[in-house]
Parts: C-alpha cells; structure tokens; sequence
C-alpha cells in the first residue's frame, strides 16, 4: 500500500483525448504518518472527515448539519452528473470521494478477458482526466464491493492498473477500493494484487461491532476508510418463522449509529482517517425505510439528529418523533405474528415527540419483498394494498388482514410537522 502521495508525477495527458473541461484548481490531498498514526490532510492542513454516503441526497442538508464530505457510488448516475455532484458539492463547502463504477464478478465482468479489463480502464482514464482538477474532489474509490460473490482476484490486478493510471494523471488525490465486509483473504489479495492503493476502505454493518478485532488480528498495519456503516443489515438481523427479516424501528437505529460511532470508530483513530454513515438519502433495500436516514417523502429521522450529534457535539434545535413500540394483535415483530385472511385486528403505535409537536400518522401495507438482489443492488418499490387500514390518521388502527395468504409488513409513521419522522414496520403472515 501506498502510505504517502509523492510530491510529483508525470502527467499523461497527451496520450488521452479528453480534455480538463475547465481552468478548476486541484486542492492537493494526502495521507501522512505520523507519530500517532496516520493522518489525512488537504490542502497541507489536516481534514476531518465528517461524511455520509450521498448519491441522490440533499448536500445542503448534510452541509447544514454539519457534515463535509461524501461519498458516492458511481461517476455515471441518470440523475445528475458527476460535474453537477461535485459543483453542488463545492457550493456548500463538501468533499467528495467519487467512485468510478468499476464492473463486479457478479454483473458478468469477466476479468480474464484483456480487451474487456483495458476497455473499461481507458473510459475510467477519460473521467479522471475529466475532474481531476476539481477542487471539492477528495479520493477517487475505485469500484465498489468488488469482493462481493468474487472469484477471480485477476479483479485487483485491473484496480491496481487503475490505481497506477490516476496517480500518473492526478498527483493530487489518493485512491482506495472498498471491501464488503470483513475478511483476511480479500485483504490479502488486495495487499498483494493492488499494492498501488493509498488505503483500503471498509464496508460493514453489524460486522462494525468486530471491525476492531479484526484489525488487530489480521496485523493490516495501513491507513482505512469506513465508507460504508450504519443501521444493521437485513442479511444480519434476527428473521420471523417464514423467514422475513426484522427491521429495527427509527430510534433503535439511532442508537446503533450513535453507539457505532462513540465504541467501534472512534476507537479506531490512529489508523481511520475518515469515515461515511450510510445512507443520506432514501432507498429501497428489502423495505423503503432500512437504510436510509430519510423517508421517502424527505423527512429526516432520528438518526439524522445523532449525525448532526456527532459532527456539532449537540444536538438539533428540534428533535425527530421517538419510538417506543408498534403491535399488532398485541404482537411485535419478534413475535412472528400471523392473522387470519380478511379479519380485523389492532394495530398500536407508540410514540412520542420530545419537543412536544403534535404528530400525525400515515399507514401502509405492502407484500413482503422477494428479491434476490445482493449487495446493495437496485431495487423495485414494492406497492402497498390501499383499503386495508381504517382510522389511518392515528396512532391506533383497525388492520383489515389481506384475503390473499402470503407474507406481508405492517409500516407505521409519524410525523412532527417540522420536517422529521419516526417508523417502524412488523412483518406478518396471513393464512386463510
């Protein structure tokens, strides 16, 4: 691994046909050793990083909230490109780590094949080139996940050659590739395949409660990103007698953030030079509300307030709802609740506001979700059954069981009307 950046390289601009679009100055960013550990600076200053996972997100919320830099997932999203992601980000005083989307195992890239590997490094030679130079850009990320469903580590000998290509082109940014998960061989492969990298960065969930040991134990002696981490993921979480995973509510979310934060990342200091909670911003993973720090409609959620907790040291002005329960038929979603078809059942659920805001309610019924997608792949939403809730607009309904048996969720939220949210959701069964 590659600890510190030289001070010079030779750029190759000549043998590539794209252009700098504009006269933008690189801020020069690096990761030094010091006595202590590592530390990343920028600018020669050094740099917090106070960041979160941002593709389709508000980077003006983040910024109000204290955050300054994000990571995304991909220089080619349909929405906005990554000019407008960077130039956003510039505006409100953030970095971004910008990932070029680098073909996985699992999509059906096939790294023994030359034509396929230098096709795809000579698009990525075209967008370093292309925002090199811009100032809110913090580390290129190259690929994501790539690890996942891997078998063929000739993978890290294409992200090495990528790593080699910027740092000939760009002398001012590192590079880094992320690791699902946590594991000695993906390491190992890297540390052999892709020695030209800055740094590694990992990507964890429940496996953040281990990360530490793991570190310690697998002797890796380098600097690290966390660029992914946050609420527990659903292939980790306890699951009901069919098999649905059991979401946590909005509060118990917050607390595995803040709880993360405080016990297994800042602990890691000497060797994490920054860090990025997942996700700011909304998505559709198993449900609409697992990973997302947002809703749908854009409300924040209590782990938002533990975000702007742990980059402020206090707390917003104006707190999210707070959730002590949701039942139905006097079930929680531990509880592998199962209704019979077409009856009428209680739903109650129990939560608060602690600036006292009165709170309205929203409900909804949806099947449960039969995907296979892995790894963070994209998702259809699923639809929810109208008709089914009667007296929505409070905190206790009447749930009309589907006629169809199957495996379906319960979702309830609140709302303060100042812009903030609580949910949670039971998986239930129906049988005729």
């Amino acid at each position: 691994m590659r600890y510190m950046i030289a001070a010079a390289c030779v750029v190759l601009a000549s043998a590539c046909t794209t252009e700098a679009p504009n006269s933008q100055t690189a801020v020069k960013v690096e990761i030094v050793r010091t006595e202590d550990g590592f530390q990343l600076l920028r600018g020669g200053q050094p740099y917090l990083i106070k960041g979160a996972g941002l593709e389709y997100g508000d980077i003006a919320s983040l910024a109000e909230h204290g955050g300054n830099s994000i990571r995304n997932w991909t220089t080619r999203n349909e929405v906005e490109t990554a000019q407008e992601v960077l130039d956003k980000a510039l505006a409100h005083g953030v970095t971004v780590a910008l990932c070029l989307p680098m073909q996985a195992e699992r999509w059906g890239f096939d790294y023994d094949d030359p034509d396929a590997v230098a096709a795809q490094l000579e698009a990525f030679r075209e967008e370093v080139i292309r925002y090199r130079d811009h100032p809110a850009l913090l580390a290129w990320i190259i690929g994501n996940e790539l690890n996942f469903d891997y078998t063929n580590p000739k993978v890290y000998d294409a992200v090495n050659d990528i790593s080699k290509m910027i740092h000939e082109l760009d002398p001012n940014h590192p590079t880094t590739t992320t690791i699902a998960g946590i594991g000695e061989n993906v390491l190992r492969d890297i540390e052999e395949r892709a020695p030209d990298l800055d740094f590694v960065s990992f990507q964890v969930y429940g496996e953040l409660a281990i990360l530490p040991e793991f570190i310690r134990e697998s002797d890796y002696d380098g600097p690290f990103f966390v660029t992914e981490w946050g609420a527990i993921g659903h292939w980790e979480m306890p699951r009901t007698d069919w098999g649905a995973p059991i979401e946590m509510t909005s509060t118990e979310k917050a607390s595995v953030y803040l709880e993360g934060y405080r016990d297994r990342i800042q602990p890691l200091a000497s060797q994490l030079v920054g860090s990025y909670a997942f996700l700011w911003g909304q998505k559709q993973e198993r449900t609409p509300t697992w990973f997302g720090m947002f809703t749908e409609d854009g409300e924040e959620t209590e782990t938002v307030d533990v975000m702007h907790y742990i980059w402020n040291g206090t707390w917003p002005d104006n707190r999210s709802p707070h959730v002590a329960g949701l039942s139905l038929d006097e079930g929680s979603a531990h509880d592998s609740v199962t209704i019979r078809a077409g009856n009428r059942y209680d739903a109650i659920f129990d939560v608060t506001d602690p600036d006292g805001d009165p709170l309205t309610y929203r409900w909804e019924v949806k099947p449960e979700s039969d995907t296979r997608q892995v790894g963070g792949d994209f998702e259809e939403s699923i639809a929810s059954r109208d008709g089914l809730v009667e007296n929505a607009s409070s905190s206790n309904v009447v749930v009309t069981a589907p006629t169809e048996a199957g495996a379906y969720r319960l979702f309830a939220y609140a709302y303060d009307g100042q812009g903030n949210a609580a949910h949670a959701n039971i998986p239930f069964r129906v049988e005729n």
